[in-house]
Formats: structure tokens, sequence, C-alpha cells
């Protein structure tokens, strides 16, 4: 009798362990983020402590606000404030933060062929590309950096085309070896950067930094449940809450490049 009722007890737990699926949530998400290794750093603190695993899409962030207004995402983490504000306006995200910031930077040639170098300027340096034809190549894929590359273009006055434009639809990371093989300028946060200097071994240079035009702002939103009733957005607000928190914020702050370089900086509330 005894052993009939432990046996029948054990089957009750095996069948009760496995009925319970890992709660899991989807984080749509910025390549930069990805391809700089943020995420590796930060999930398996957040994970450990939530007991909630995050699945992260890396698109651009364009590509990453239309999967969450369609519900395939429960959170967002992007850079493009503006076309975030937007889109909570419109009614699809709730609980927007900002969560941290880094800056973008024109990356090019070490020969600089359009004399960037010492140009403090980055729509003047922007002049100087489309002036002499030096070869550009642009994300083209509507991320947060051809979002802030499109908008430099328009306050300089110019609207680029021509065999020297290149538009390639790729993410970060790919476009830089794109304009290292083409021995181009291009725009890029500076996280991919200093790890794509790592891992690529690129033949560029920054030409162009420490313009206020160039700050890059990165937050995060819910997908609003009232739009997509089937969105986890209990879990994905632990999320965004553990980000914002003081643990989440040091834990960003925390996260260097192998050289020591901190690639992200904390700034919710």
């Amino acid at each position: 009798m005894r052993n009939g009722l432990v046996l029948v007890l054990s089957i009750m737990v095996f069948a009760l362990s496995a009925s319970a699926e890992e709660v899991r949530i989807r984080c749509a998400s910025t390549t930069s983020t990805q391809n700089s290794g943020l995420f590796d750093h930060i999930l398996p603190l957040f994970e450990a402590r939530a007991g909630i695993k995050v699945d992260v899409v890396a698109v651009g962030t364009g590509a990453s606000v239309e999967i969450g207004k369609r519900g395939d995402a429960d959170v967002v983490l992007v850079h493009a404030k503006s076309l975030e504000l937007k889109a909570v306006e419109e009614g699809y995200f709730v609980d927007r933060h900002d969560v941290m910031y880094n800056d973008f930077v024109l990356i090019g040639p070490p020969d600089d062929s359009a004399g960037i170098k010492g140009v403090k300027s980055i729509t003047e340096a922007f002049q100087k590309i489309s002036d002499t034809g030096s070869p550009f190549v642009s994300r083209g894929d509507k991320s947060g950096t051809h979002t802030k590359e499109r908008a430099i273009w328009q306050k300089a006055g110019i609207e680029p085309a021509g065999a020297w434009y290149m538009e390639v639809g790729q993410g970060m990371a790919k476009t830089q070896r794109i304009a290292d093989e083409k021995r181009a300028y291009t725009l890029t946060d500076r996280g991919t950067w200093l790890a794509a200097m790592d891992a690529d071994k690129l033949d560029m240079t920054i030409v162009l930094e420490g313009d206020p035009e160039l700050f890059n702002q990165y937050g995060v939103m819910a997908v609003n449940p009232e739009k997509q009733g089937h969105v986890k957005y209990k879990e994905a607000m632990e999320f965004v809450n553990w980000l914002i928190s003081p643990e989440g914020q040091a834990t960003i702050g925390a996260f260097r490049d192998k050289k020591g370089n901190q690639l992200f900086t904390p700034n919710a509330g």
C-alpha cells in the first residue's frame, strides 16, 4: 500500500513538472544591443532573478516596432525615440522608459578621402561626403541608425543619390564590413563599432565624433495588452521594471568590451 502511494505521488509530481512550461517572453530589439554583446551580459542575471526566459529577435528598430505592433513580441528595446513615442501615442505600446544611451560615430577609411577629420559638425561632414562623391554605405533598413542618418541628410539639405550612395538593407555589423570593403564612410553606433574592432578587424577609423547631434537614446516599452490580448504583459513589465531598476541600471553600466570601454550609459529616470 505504501509503495503504491509513493508511486502515485511520484507520477503526480512528474506530471505537474512536465506540464509546467518555462515562462518565456519575446523581446524585439535593434541589432546594436545584440551585436555589442549587451544581452549576453544582462539577460542571465534577469532570468535568474525573475525565472523568465527572454528570447531576443534582433532586427532594425523600425522592424522591431512593427513586430511589436503585430503582437509578435511582448516588449521592444530600440533607439528611435520619436518613432517610439509615435507608436505609444497610437496605442500600440505602453510604459515606455528611457533606459540608456551611447552615441553615433562616423567611420571611414584611414586615408579619409572626403577630408572629414577636424570637422566638428556631422552635417558639414555629410556635406563634404556629398560634394566629393565619396562612397557612403547606408543601412537602408529603417533602423534607428538609418533614421538618424536620414535626419542628418535632411538637416544638411541633401537628398543622397548616385553611385557613391549605397543602401544595403543590412544590420550594423554587416554594413560596417561592406563599408570596409568599399573603402566607404558609414554612420554607426559606438557599441557596434567597438565590438567590430575586435571581431572583424576592420581597416576603418572614426573620422567624426562628439557632435551633440549624434546622441543615441535607447528606450524600452511593453506591447499594449489592450491591442494584443495574447501578449505576456505582466512578464514583459517585470523585464521593463528590472531594466530601469537600480540593479538593472548597474548591470548595464557595468558592461564593457574586451578593452574595458563602457558601451552604454544607463539613464532611466
